[in-house]
């Protein structure tokens, strides 16, 4: 078992924030979150942390995001939510750079932004510097952290040789472009390995395991894959599965559904990097009511991961870290 907490800072400000809410002049305030996707195990139960935390708090929450990850579809989201006037936006941002001007204009509207899981810009917010340092807060992972696990969790796992490849979503989403750069900073570290071209699959999983089938063609040595995301691991554990290599290429999973744990079982996704969903939703309203009760609250604040394996999965532990479906 492998358990990987957030920083004693990152406790310490979360709780500071905990005591500082619980001390404010009751008031009635909306909190809208907007996620980046509705039907998504992850979201789902990032939405029951922010619910936990609006219930707790006695704020209202919406819950409003689109049907798919895709930043075309969530700004009209964003826009009808904007018209609605809550008191704060909790937004994933679906796209680091698209999502910018759009953001920017419920902050015109005097509505404060925190992001979570997916940051715009580069994530680093209230700085003084750049177009995209304006949200509050950035509530999330540390994902490049997350690439470099990943990597080291798959290395063990083929015998520190072979090659491999990332199976991501597409270019531009904060993200899943920083969990690929901490992954192949880490496989630097092992010459054994070669790292192939990544194959981006627009979060379709049939297209995720159509890609596995066409690399291990021109590649019958492959050995592992690493799925930066949801429907990027299921696909190539389906991927394996539908080529009869079960056992024989290491799949790792950044994220922790029932689906990926069924995989897991079955023996065609060998690890899952839990990340902590439900924190992000909980800490985000808190921060959220904190600025409004007029507290202090940090430009950053990360969240762990739990890494699942054959030899946990089934630790009480451990097995609440999965998604709610």
């Amino acid at each position: 078992m492998k358990k990987l907490m957030c920083s004693r800072i990152a406790v310490a400000m979360a709780s500071t924030l905990l005591l500082s809410v619980s001390d404010a002049a009751p008031k009635k305030y909306t909190i809208a979150l907007i996620p980046g996707l509705t039907t998504d195990a992850f979201y789902i139960t990032m939405h029951k942390g922010a619910q936990a935390a609006a219930d707790a708090l006695g704020v209202d929450l919406l819950f409003q995001g689109p049907p798919e990850f895709n930043v075309v579809q969530q700004v009209p989201v964003l826009n009808a939510i904007i018209g609605r006037k809550p008191d704060v936006i909790l937004v994933v941002a679906t796209d680091k750079t698209q999502l910018i001007i759009p953001l920017k204009k419920a902050v015109d509207a005097g509505i404060p932004v925190i992001t979570l899981d997916c940051a715009i810009g580069d994530g680093h917010y209230q700085t003084g510097s750049g177009e995209a340092d304006f949200p509050l807060s950035y509530i999330a992972s540390d994902n490049v952290a997350g690439g470099e696990i990943a990597a080291r969790a798959l290395a063990k796992a083929i015998g520190d040789k072979g090659k491999v490849y990332v199976s991501n979503v597409k270019p531009g989403i904060s993200t899943t472009d920083q969990r690929e750069q901490g992954f192949r900073k880490e496989m630097e570290k092992h010459p054994n390995i070669t790292v192939l071209t990544t194959q981006f699959n627009d979060d379709d999983a049939n297209k995720a395991a159509s890609q596995l089938q066409a690399i291990l063609a021109r590649n019958p040595d492959l050995a592992g894959v690493f799925g930066t995301n949801i429907y990027s691991a299921i696909g190539a554990g389906n991927g394996v599965k539908q080529a009869n290599q079960t056992g024989k290429i290491k799949v790792v999973a950044f994220d922790a559904t029932s689906v990926i744990i069924s995989q897991m079982k079955a023996g065609t996704i060998d690890i899952a990097i839990a990340q902590h969903p439900a924190e992000m939703g909980y800490y985000g309203v808190v921060t959220a009511y904190a600025h409004l009760t007029g507290q202090s609250v940090p430009p950053l604040i990360p969240t762990g991961y739990t890494v699942i394996d054959q030899t946990n999965v089934n630790d009480p532990n451990i097995s609440r870290y999965i998604y709610s479906d």
